[in-house]
């Protein structure tokens, strides 16, 4: 199976238009919201026996530690540990389909979250950023689809993301609720027909 898409080069910097967050003019502080768009993916060579596809994108270069992020006068070091954290979770996509439009499952930011379950793409998951805005007043919620790259900005490391798409030998992974990424790399053992990977960088530190 093959997966590709027309918004960025597999390997290449991803562009702000499909991020969460950009940086600001030097007056605005650091980061500043973008359009948020999911990236345009299409595949090909689906092996047979499909009967739905999961996708996962997820950053694998997430500091373990937050204690430096986003602080002012210091760095998140390169070598810190790291932890993964899921950007798009979607499940039960229809074995028809061959392809997600740029801006089909989200167009901006959306304050607490786009909701999870079903949509036309499929049944959302839970992203992330539902962790990461948990107790901010303006912004906390659950966040469902997609929502893009928005790495530290004091992170020496670049980031990586890696949109996974999976050809499953199930019509549904029976997943309901508030789901993540780590539950339906559960729900997916000894289902998974074929897998394939499209790949983008992102930054916000101005010295990377």
């Amino acid at each position: 199976m093959k997966l590709s898409s027309s918004s960025f080069p597999h390997g290449a910097p991803i562009p702000g238009t499909h991020a969460f967050c950009v940086m600001a003019p030097p007056e605005a502080g650091h980061v500043a919201f973008a359009p948020n768009r999911n990236p345009h993916l299409v595949w090909e060579d689906v092996p047979e026996g499909t009967r739905s596809f999961a996708l996962l994108a997820h950053d694998p270069d997430v500091p373990s530690v937050g204690d430096d992020v986003n602080q002012e006068g210091k760095t998140v070091p390169a070598d810190l540990p790291r932890v993964d954290f899921f950007h798009w979770v979607l499940v039960d996509i229809d074995p028809a389909r061959r392809e997600i439009r740029a801006g089909e499952d989200s167009d901006g930011v959306t304050p607490r979250g786009k909701p999870v379950g079903a949509s036309p793409l499929g049944v959302r998951g839970r992203n992330d950023y539902t962790a990461w805005f948990s107790g901010d007043a303006e912004m906390g919620g659950v966040y469902g689809g997609y929502d893009g790259p928005c790495p530290p900005w004091n992170d020496a490391r670049l980031h990586h993301y890696h949109f996974t798409l999976y050809a499953l030998d199930v019509p549904s992974l029976g997943l309901s609720g508030e789901f993540g990424g780590e539950e339906v790399r559960g729900a997916m053992q000894g289902h998974v027909l074929a897998e394939a990977t499209w790949t983008g960088s992102y930054t916000l530190n101005p010295d990377l």
